[in-house]
């Protein structure tokens, strides 16, 4: 299967290769049945089924209509599912000490909101915290974390993140979506390591076509 043309956008980021700052829009193809909006500074990018014009039309741009709350709502419909605008961050794999593979935690809400939008989903952790590694947004890997009561302030969440590296070190890349009013969990993955690139709203639009 070919890679979804989104992907080759997100790893020129990561390698620190942005889109013009232009105001342009692109659009491209939705991954499975996720939609998104992806901005960088000046540029933006809409997966998505719908035609370019109406895209367009319909007030999306690169110096913030993309992730206008009237665009977004539009663009997911009535009964559509939109995430979190998040912070879109990533960092190179390392190597790193490897993490216990969990079996057991299937019911846990982090694993199945990941099972949710990502594929080949796996969960690894200790008594750090959790850490949830899976295929997501076009094709990239992506890691999420949950970190215990009793472990925060305590250097744990850095510690485990950085060891969540070490999970991507044959890919090149692990990106990673926090909300930017979740300072504690920004500060742990800035302080392992990664960088915000850009801003990302993920969807599900209750229709196939409009």
């Amino acid at each position: 299967m070919a890679a979804h043309p989104l992907l080759a956008v997100l790893q020129n980021a990561a390698a620190g290769r942005f889109p013009p700052v232009d105001g342009a829009v692109d659009v491209l193809p939705r991954w499975r049945s996720l939609e998104a909006v992806i901005a960088f500074t000046g540029h933006a990018f809409v997966a998505t089924a719908l035609e370019a014009d109406a895209i367009r039309a319909a007030g999306a741009d690169g110096y913030g209509g993309a992730h206008d709350a009237r665009f977004l709502t539009w663009l997911a419909g009535e009964d559509g599912w939109i995430g979190c605008l998040d912070n879109l961050l990533v960092a190179p794999g390392l190597d790193a000490p490897a993490l216990p593979e969990r079996s057991d935690l299937d019911d846990h809400p982090r694993v199945r909101l990941a099972r949710n939008l990502r594929v080949d989903v796996h969960v690894y952790g200790d008594d750090r915290g959790l850490v949830i590694i899976g295929t997501g947004m076009a094709g990239r890997l992506d890691v999420s974390v949950e970190i215990p009561e009793h472990a925060r302030s305590r250097g744990a969440g850095r510690s485990l993140i950085t060891d969540a590296r070490g999970l991507a070190c044959d890919a090149g890349w692990l990106f990673a979506s926090v909300s930017p009013g979740n300072a504690a969990s920004l500060r742990a993955f800035l302080a392992a390591g990664f960088r915000p690139i850009g801003g990302e709203v993920l969807l599900r639009p209750a229709r196939e076509a409009r």
